[in-house]
């Protein structure tokens, strides 16, 4: 990956093990944090914070500096619930995303991920417009070992899929149903009506536990503008973030969150079926400061 040449972590070690904290220090960590995809606003903010509490502790030393942006972002990630909530039985979790995201071998890792806490699991296919798609998700479903509810016909209603996926769920006492969505264009009106068409289907049946988006974290804004437009239309609930290499790109999480106010619930972070996680903030900070 092109991007493990640059990461936060290394940029700013090199800003730790200088002697003293001056005004470059201050615009190099500004600097790295842009970088790293916080976005100017957060950075210049996140920066300012730091400014003060070196100012109230009246140190010069980097390495309480380390410590202090540790905290700080820390605590801005902790404003966020991340906990999935899947309580219903079933649970029911809407997953929603433009095309391209890794939506479908997102349902297959995140099935991977709750048979791991032996949670009993169905998808649905409710992606009815290519053929492919389905074969693809049956595949990702497999392996994850969960049970898959298809269309009966291409082009089928997606919401009678979903429909008929909460039933089965009902029915053979599956805790969790996931039902995968068509990768829609947040520009494309008819499509996000299409959605709430899904939700409205659903709800008459199970409340919705979780709305899922999917964002590629190497989309940068682009993607806080695809959050907005799906949590119009979707009510998205918790974000997903793949393609994220933790320490080059890390900054997006906070700032998808910040945006939108959209809690960071899972993060993938490889190809491989295991590799999805839960968001844990203390944990991710060490990743992304070292």
């Amino acid at each position: 990956m092109a991007e493990k040449s640059w990461s936060l972590g290394r940029a700013l070690r090199g800003m730790f093990v200088k002697p003293t904290i001056d005004e470059t220090t201050w615009e190099d960590l500004e600097t790295a944090l842009i970088t790293a995809d916080f976005g100017p606003d957060i950075s210049e903010r996140v920066v300012d914070e730091l400014r003060q509490k070196v100012d109230r502790y009246r140190t010069t030393d980097p390495k309480d500096l380390q410590r202090m942006l540790r905290e700080t972002l820390e605590e801005h990630f902790a404003k966020f619930d991340t906990t999935l909530k899947l309580t219903e039985r079933p649970a029911v979790v809407l997953v929603v995303g433009v095309n391209g995201v890794g939506k479908t071998t997102t349902i297959g890792k995140f099935t991977k991920f709750l048979r791991g806490y032996q949670r009993s699991v169905v998808v649905g296919a409710a992606d009815t417009f290519r053929a492919a798609a389905v074969d693809q998700l049956a595949t990702w479903a497999q392996r994850g070992g969960a049970a898959i509810v298809r269309p009966q016909q291409e082009g089928q209603d997606p919401a009678s899929v979903a429909f008929q996926t909460v039933e089965y769920a009902k029915r053979e006492g599956i805790e969790i149903a996931i039902i995968d969505t068509a990768g829609r264009l947040h520009t494309k009106g008819g499509l996000m009506d299409e959605l709430s068409k899904v939700r409205r289907v659903i709800e008459k049946q199970a409340p919705i536990s979780e709305v899922l988006l999917v964002l590629d974290a190497t989309t940068g804004q682009n993607g806080v503008m695809q959050a907005e437009a799906f949590l119009e239309h979707a009510g998205v609930t918790g974000l997903v973030l793949t393609k994220l290499d933790g320490s080059a790109k890390g900054g997006f999480v906070l700032a998808v969150q910040e945006r939108t106010g959209i809690p960071v619930k899972l993060l993938g972070q490889g190809e491989g079926i295991d590799d999805l996680t839960g968001f844990t903030p203390h944990v991710f900070v060490q990743s992304l400061v070292g």
